[in-house]
């Protein structure tokens, strides 16, 4: 497996699912850091400096709503994928406002995660460009 140099954070306050979606992008040869909730989320980005964020809306202590606002108003261009359980999650519409990259549902292959990962990180080092 290649280290392919990217850091990805994953926020989500369900510990299976971060663990099994963590090990799935550690496989992949990506670099994982963790957040189970919004306020760690805005750490490790701080912090770590991730290269792109998967974040889930509904966590405690600051949803993802929340922290993506705070990201944005803290002026982190950082990509942001959003996790949602629902397809049609309200919230998933209300975040647009605030720059996502996408919306990968729990449900959905992790493949599809990373489609929508390379995809952003394309598109962010084209932006920056």
């Amino acid at each position: 497996m290649e280290d392919k140099g990217i850091k990805v954070l994953v926020a989500d306050d369900e510990a299976d699912f971060r663990g099994l979606m963590s090990f799935w992008l550690k496989s992949k040869g990506y670099t994982v850091v963790t957040a189970c909730n919004g306020e760690d989320a805005l750490k490790q980005v701080a912090g770590e400096k991730p290269d792109i964020v998967f974040m889930d809306l509904d966590m405690p202590v600051k949803d993802g709503v929340a922290t993506l606002k705070a990201l944005r108003e803290a002026k982190s261009d950082v990509p942001v994928i959003i996790i949602s359980a629902f397809v049609d999650d309200r919230r998933a519409k209300e975040v647009r406002q605030y720059g996502i990259s996408g919306v990968f549902f729990k449900g959905k292959d992790f493949q599809e995660g990373l489609s929508l990962l390379e995809a952003a990180l394309r598109t962010h080092k084209q932006l920056k460009k």
